[in-house]
């Protein structure tokens, strides 16, 4: 499901072939559900807490084990801040390319870091054996509604910010990423999108099932 992540919008289609995956959660009021892969990363990570902090927002991290690692510290801010967080391996490895032992151990080794019941896979790369043997174990895998596409660099900033601002719904899951690829179009983008919503009146929550 690589190419997802080239489309800011989820097609209906895709969430009913997968339905056992969490791609947007129903509410009745006007809620959004940022997240951040890839973190935590101290340059980007800490900025991203202080931008949720100025509008009182709460967002999921899903987080690379080798990065809980590197930086303790940045992870216990995270989980002070009152954010939710999630499994997302340990060194973002991809779900196709990998056997299922390997693809596993990657998020037990993970697990002793991250002690969350979410996971999402990295490029949203996943097998339905891959996926029923996590479910097993506990997991609920956390995909998307919505993706900023803040990776990309070879797309404007704004067009970062259009892709969430023109495609979120109540209830969508939207995709940002607190890494050092991704600051320029995520900076701009969460700075339009927390600002945006929050004028229309939303509150944004961290995923918690």
């Amino acid at each position: 499901m690589f190419y997802m992540k080239l489309i800011p919008k989820t097609p209906k289609l895709v969430k009913l072939l997968f339905p056992t995956y969490v791609w947007d959660i129903k509410t009745s009021g006007k809620n959004l559900y940022l997240t951040f892969d890839d973190g935590p990363t101290p340059e980007i990570t800490d900025w991203v807490l202080n931008k949720l902090s100025e509008y009182n927002a709460k967002a999921t991290f899903f987080c690379l084990g080798k990065n809980v690692q590197k930086h303790p510290e940045v992870y216990s801010r995270i989980l002070s801040d009152g954010h939710s967080v999630g499994n997302h391996t340990f060194t973002h490895i991809k779900g196709w390319k990998t056997t299922q032992e390997v693809y596993l151990n990657s998020v037990k080794e993970t697990s002793f870091y991250v002690k969350s019941n979410l996971f999402r896979p990295p490029y949203g790369e996943i097998t339905i054996p891959k996926g029923n043997a996590l479910k097993k174990l506990g997991y609920k895998i956390i995909m998307w509604d919505v993706v900023a596409i803040d990776w990309n660099t070879d797309i404007s900033t704004k067009q970062t910010a259009d892709n969430v601002i023109k495609n979120s719904t109540p209830g969508s899951i939207i995709v940002f990423h607190d890494s050092l690829k991704a600051e320029k179009n995520m900076k701009y983008a969460l700075s339009q999108t927390l600002d945006f919503f929050s004028n229309e009146g939303y509150s944004f929550k961290g995923i918690v099932l």
